[in-house]
C-alpha cells in the first residue's frame, strides 16, 4: 500500500493504528474524529483535521488516500464503515503490525486491526474490522466473524469458529474446537471449554455463565 491513510477516530486503539502505519512505513495524513475538543491538537506529531462526517475531508478518500476506522464501539465502528462505504465507496483498508506474523494461506477481511505479536495460522480465516490486540495467537483453522474483538494474549486454538460481534478479553484461551455464538462476551483470563452462547457473558476457569 503506497497510499497516505487517514484515520477515522482520535481515542483508544486509533493511537496504536498510527504506530503500526508507521512500522509498515505508510504516512498517516491525519485524524477525524467527532470530538470537536480534539481537533487541532496532534497525535504524535500527526494531526487531528476534523469531523468524519465532514465532506472535505471526506472527499480526499478513494484514489489518493485510504481510510481506517480505529473505532474500539463496534456501533459506531459500523456506522463509519458504511459511512465510507456508500459515501465513498471504499473499503478501509487493514492495519497489520510489520511484527504481525499472517500465515501465507490464512484469510483475511477488510479493515482489521492486527497489532504487534499477533500469529494467525494456517489456514485461519478473519473476517472484516475485527480488532486483534497485542501477542494474541489465532491457530490453525479457526474461523474469527466480523466485528470480534480479541485481548492482547488471548489464544484461540485450532478450529474455533467466534461468530460475529464476539468480544474477548486480554488473556483468554479458548480451547479446540469451540464455537462463541455472536455478540457474546467472554471476560479477561477465562479458560472457555465449551461452546458459548450468542448474548452469554462467561467468565473464569473454566468459563461459566455470568
Amino acid at each position: 500500500m503506497d497510499n497516505p491513510v487517514i484515520i477515522f477516530g482520535a481515542k483508544g486503539i486509533a493511537h496504536p493504528a498510527l504506530e503500526i502505519f508507521n512500522s509498515n512505513g505508510i504516512v498517516v495524513y491525519g485524524f477525524l474524529d467527532e470530538d470537536e475538543s480534539l481537533h487541532g491538537t496532534e497525535i504524535n506529531t500527526v494531526p487531528v483535521l476534523g469531523h468524519p462526517e465532514d465532506d472535505g475531508f471526506l472527499k480526499l478518500i478513494g484514489k489518493k488516500t485510504e481510510a481506517f476506522v480505529a473505532v474500539d464501539d463496534n456501533k459506531y465502528r459500523k456506522f463509519l464503515v458504511e459511512l465510507l462505504n456508500e459515501r465513498r465507496k471504499v473499503q478501509p483498508v487493514n492495519a497489520i503490525h510489520s511484527r504481525a506474523y499472517i500465515s501465507s494461506d490464512a484469510v483475511l477481511g477488510h479493515g482489521n486491526f492486527i497489532n504487534a505479536n499477533v500469529v494467525l495460522g494456517s489456514g485461519a480465516s478473519i473476517g472484516q474490522h475485527c480488532i486483534l490486540h497485542s501477542g494474541a495467537i489465532v491457530d490453525h483453522q479457526a474461523k474469527i466473524g466480523d466485528f470480534v474483538q480479541i485481548g492482547a494474549g488471548s489464544i484461540i486454538n485450532s478450529e474455533v469458529t467466534i461468530e460475529e460481534g464476539v468480544f474477548i478479553g486480554s488473556g483468554v484461551t479458548i480451547v479446540s474446537g469451540v464455537t462463541i455464538g455472536k455478540n457474546a462476551r467472554v471476560g479477561a483470563g477465562s479458560v472457555v471449554v465449551s461452546s458459548v452462547g450468542a448474548n452469554e457473558t462467561v467468565f473464569g476457569n473454566p468459563a461459566a455463565k455470568v
